[in-house]
């Protein structure tokens, strides 16, 4: 029975359950879609906002577009606006300038009008006033009875008279002159007279040969991979030509200082046997070194030889750096010291001073032993040189006017001037032939001669002066200057030639009588 009523709960509780869980299930899905259409009208309710919010957004943007816009519009339309103004005003002010430029244009015809009138006016009483003076010289003649001529030459023989005594007085003054200026004259035509002399001529030199023991060192020279000449050329900057020569090397370069290195250096290498780029810039450092004393060597020399002391050492050392430069073949020290020597022979002679001319003479192409380290020409050089180390004033001025680019302001300026002369541009003194030379010369004189109006041309100072004569019926004092300018372009277009030649056109008028 007990079990009968347990099984009947159990049924009843189950029932009870399965009641209780379907209206609890009921109950929950009635709230799910309570909570759903609560979802719905609150996601329709955002989106209607949204949609209010977009479209209100989209009026205010059309709305400060539209605002942008217009007032875009009206910046165009003030500024089209003001441009037409601008364009009116422009075409009003060109209408203004046409106005008055033809106002302008009248006057100029009027005025033109006038002053022809004017000028005829001007003629027509020339010719009345060249009438009437006519007429009153026929007067004058006839009341005095004296044609033109013998009044002339009335007139003529009382001003000889009168001034006879003042021509006399004259002549008396310019005798006295004379006599004061004639030490100074002589001087001059004696040194003029010594331009005849002549020296030694010189070859110029642009290769060094090296002899080497056996053919076997040339591999050595040019190394591994030709790395030992590459350096020997990179740092001496000098070119090794290795051909079929036997046990030789040439080396070429156009600067004697830096061929005299690599000489010395290359020397040195195969002596010591060790030939390898290290080795190499090694003994390159200490022949540099010992070359600067050799230059002071020479310098020193110089001064030795022609008796000079007090010299900066410096400038010693510069003076022998001039053994390393050439000029068209000539060594620029051999040439300074003929010149001091010729300087002070001549200045013996003239009684000036020895020992100062030769000491200008030594100095005057200073500037060629650091002309290729600065800018300017070896005289601009040369005197700056000269005054940095105090030198004499007339040194510095022999140094400015050797070249005659400058004054010569005294005798020894002069002198070495003509011994610079002597030295440089005597035929063969340089590199260059009698034969060339003379062409030269011809080449000049003929330049000038083919010039209408030239009578004949001169050729001097060794073709550094042209000296062109005139016919002064045919050429003006304006014309001798286009003379000179048309012979200088046609020498610098049509010829080569060393430093710079200085065109001389010379014009003369003579008067000449007879008496019989």
């Amino acid at each position: 029975m007990d079990i009968m009523i347990s099984i009947l709960l159990v049924i009843i509780g189950l029932i009870v359950g399965f009641v209780f869980n379907v209206i609890l299930n009921s109950m929950r899905e009635n709230n799910v879609s309570k909570k759903i259409e609560a979802y719905m009208e609150k996601a329709k309710k955002d989106a209607e906002k949204v949609k209010r919010d977009s479209v209100l957004e989209t009026k205010e943007e059309i709305h400060k577009l539209k605002l942008d816009c217009d007032k875009e519009i009206k910046e165009k339309k003030l500024e089209l606006k003001e441009s037409e103004e601008r364009l009116i005003q422009r075409e009003q002010n060109m209408d203004k300038r046409d106005e008055l430029y033809q106002k302008r244009e009248s006057t100029l015809d009027e005025r033109e009008n006038k002053l022809f009138e004017r000028q005829k006016e001007i003629q027509d009483e020339q010719v009345k006033v060249e009438e009437i003076k006519q007429q009153q010289l026929d007067l004058l003649q006839e009341i005095s009875g004296i044609n033109r001529e013998k009044a002339k030459e009335l007139v003529m023989t009382k001003v000889k008279e009168a001034m006879s005594i003042e021509i006399a007085s004259y002549i008396k003054e310019r005798e006295n002159e004379a006599k004061l200026e004639v030490d100074k004259k002589a001087k001059d035509l004696l040194v003029s007279s010594m331009q005849k002399f002549a020296a030694d001529t010189a070859n110029e030199q642009t290769v060094t040969v090296v002899s080497l023991p056996n053919d076997d060192l040339k591999g050595r020279i040019i190394g591994r991979e030709g790395r030992n000449i590459r350096t020997l050329e990179a740092i001496t900057g000098v070119d090794l030509i290795i051909d079929d020569t036997p046990e030789a090397v040439v080396l070429s370069s156009f600067d004697p200082l830096r061929r005299e290195i690599a000489r010395v250096t290359l020397e040195t290498l195969l002596k010591d046997g060790r030939v390898h780029p290290t080795r190499i810039e090694e003994v390159y450092d200490k022949v540099s070194k010992d070359m600067k004393s050799k230059i002071i060597e020479y310098g020193n020399n110089a001064l030795f030889e022609l008796g000079l002391t007090k010299m900066d050492p410096e400038l010693i050392e510069i003076i022998g750096k001039l053994h390393f430069r050439t000029s068209y073949g000539q060594n620029a020290l051999q040439h300074s010291l003929e010149v001091a020597h010729l300087s002070g022979v001549i200045a013996g002679e003239l009684g000036e001073n020895v020992t100062l001319a030769k000491r200008a003479g030594l100095l005057h192409d200073i500037g060629k032993a650091i002309d290729h380290e600065m800018e300017g020409s070896h005289v601009e050089i040369g005197v700056d040189l000269a005054k940095k180390y105090k030198e004499n004033d007339t040194v510095i001025n022999a140094i400015a006017s050797h070249h005659g680019d400058t004054e010569a302001t005294s005798i020894i300026s002069v002198i070495v001037a003509i011994a610079d002369s002597l030295s440089a541009s005597r035929p063969g003194a340089r590199n260059d032939s009698l034969e060339n030379y003379i062409k030269r010369l011809e080449q000049l004189e003929a330049i000038g001669n083919d010039i209408p109006g030239v009578e004949k041309t001169f050729a001097m100072q060794a073709g550094r002066e042209l000296r062109v004569a005139v016919i002064p019926e045919e050429v003006d004092d304006l014309t001798a200057h286009k003379i000179a300018r048309d012979i200088k372009e046609k020498i610098e277009t049509t010829m080569q030639y060393p430093g710079t030649i200085k065109i001389t056109v010379i014009r003369e008028t003579r008067a000449q009588e007879e008496a019989k």
